[in-house]
C-alpha cells in the first residue's frame, strides 16, 4: 500500500519503456501513465509527466518471469509485473480503423474510451478545465473524433474474447449545455450490449433532465460517474471555470436522482486531491456523497504535460494516506466498498490507492 501511494506521488522511472501493455499520453481523464502491478493490484503509475522522470524510483528491465524490481535511489524496495499488450490492439475496425484508436486497455482488465474526443470549453483556456488534455490524443493523431457505436461494440467484443476484459468505462467530452453527452452514452452503451456482455459505467456532467438517467440505464450503462473533481466552489471556479457554472448543487441533486435509478454504490464521482481543496473539505463531501450512496473516488492529481497545470504538483504519499485512511474507514461504516461496484473507475481502482486501504 505504501508503495503505491509513493509511485502514484513521485512517478516511476523505466529502464525499459516498453515493457508491458502500451502507455498512454494525453487525452481525456487520467494520462501519462503506465499500468503497474504492486502485490497483485494493477494500479496506474505517472511515467511521461515531469515529476516521474525525477522520480526516485526506477523499474529495472523485467527478467524471465516478467518481474521487475523497483529501486529507490538504487535499493531494491519492491517486485512489480507489468500488464501484457492487449491482442486486440492488433486488429482494425472494418472501416479500417486500428482497434486501439477506439478503445484501450486501462488497468488489468477494464476497456476505456472517449466516444467524443472534444468539448465546448477545451478551445477556451478561460473555460476549459485547466488539467485536461482531451484535445492532445486527437491532435497526434491516436486516437479519432467521434467512435461510432458499431465501432465500439466491435473493439468491445474483441477485448472480452481476446484479452478477458471484464468492464468498460465510457466517458466523453461534454458536446452541449443540454444533455451535456448523456445521448451519446444511451448510443454507445447500446451499440456495446448488443455486440457483448459487458458492464458498462458512462461518465457524463449531470444533464439538464434526470430523466436522462432512466434513459442511459434502460441503454445498457450499469453504473454512472458524475465527477466534481474538485469541491469548494472557489477551487471550482479557478481550476475548471466553464465546467462550475453547474454548481455543486446541482450535482447532488444528480447524484440523488442517479442513485434510485441505479442503486447504492453504483453512482461514484472523482475527486483530485491536491487542487486547493482542504483534507477536511473533501473529507466532508464525501461523507455527504457517501449518505446518498454514491461512492468518493479520491485519487491524487497528477499534472498532464502541455496543460495549464503542467508544472502543478502531485500531493505526496504521506499526504494521500492521511485522507485515504479515513475516507476508507467512512465507507467500511457505510458499508461501501469498490468491489461492490458492477463496473468504472472505483471498481477498476488503479488511479488510486483507496482500494488498498479498504482492503486493510
Amino acid at each position: 500500500m505504501e508503495l503505491i501511494s509513493e509511485l502514484q506521488s513521485l512517478g516511476l522511472r523505466l529502464d525499459d519503456p516498453a515493457a508491458g501493455a502500451q502507455s498512454r499520453r494525453g487525452g481525456a481523464g487520467p494520462s501519462d501513465h503506465k499500468a503497474v502491478t504492486v502485490d497483485g493490484h494493477t494500479v496506474m503509475i505517472p511515467v511521461h509527466t515531469a515529476g516521474a522522470w525525477s522520480s526516485p524510483y526506477v523499474a529495472t528491465q523485467p527478467g524471465a518471469d516478467g518481474a521487475s524490481r523497483i529501486l529507490r535511489d538504487g535499493v531494491e524496495v519492491g517486485v512489480v509485473s507489468f500488464p501484457h499488450q492487449p491482442r486486440f490492439y492488433k486488429m482494425q475496425t472494418f472501416d479500417g480503423i486500428p482497434y486501439g484508436k477506439i478503445a484501450t486497455l486501462h488497468g488489468a482488465d477494464v476497456l476505456a474510451t472517449t466516444i467524443l474526443q472534444s468539448c465546448i470549453r477545451y478551445e477556451s483556456r478561460r473555460k476549459s478545465c485547466q488539467f485536461c488534455a482531451i484535445g492532445q490524443s486527437l491532435a497526434a493523431g491516436r486516437t479519432i473524433l467521434r467512435k461510432t457505436p458499431e465501432q465500439l461494440g466491435e473493439v468491445a467484443r474483441a477485448a472480452v474474447l481476446l484479452d478477458g476484459v471484464k468492464h468498460m468505462v465510457m466517458t466523453t467530452g461534454t458536446p452541449n449545455a443540454t444533455d451535456r453527452g448523456a445521448q451519446l452514452l444511451c448510443e454507445s452503451a447500446f451499440g456495446v450490449k448488443s455486440a457483448v456482455n459487458l458492464p458498462i459505467q458512462g461518465q457524463c456532467e449531470p444533464p439538464d433532465d434526470n430523466a436522462w438517467f432512466r434513459r442511459m440505464a434502460d441503454a445498457g450503462i450499469d453504473t454512472l460517474g458524475m465527477h466534481l473533481e474538485a469541491v469548494t466552489p472557489e477551487v471550482r471556479k479557478r481550476i475548471m471555470p466553464g465546467k462550475a457554472t453547474v454548481p455543486v448543487e446541482r450535482y447532488m441533486e444528480a447524484f440523488a436522482a442517479a442513485v434510485e435509478v441505479f442503486g447504492r454504490g453504483q453512482v461514484s464521482t472523482y475527486i483530485l486531491a491536491g487542487l486547493g481543496d482542504s483534507d477536511e473539505a473533501i473529507l466532508r463531501m464525501s461523507e455527504q456523497l457517501i449518505a446518498l450512496g454514491v461512492y468518493p473516488f479520491v485519487v491524487p492529481f497528477v499534472p498532464i504535460s502541455g496543460t495549464p497545470l503542467e508544472d502543478h504538483p502531485s500531493p505526496d504519499a504521506a499526504s494521500m494516506r492521511r485522507l485515504l485512511a479515513p475516507l476508507a474507514d467512512m465507507l467500511e461504516s457505510a458499508g461501501m466498498r469498490s468491489g461492490d461496484a458492477k463496473a468504472g473507475c472505483g471498481k477498476c481502482g488503479a488511479c488510486s490507492s483507496l482500494s488498498s486501504f479498504e482492503r486493510k
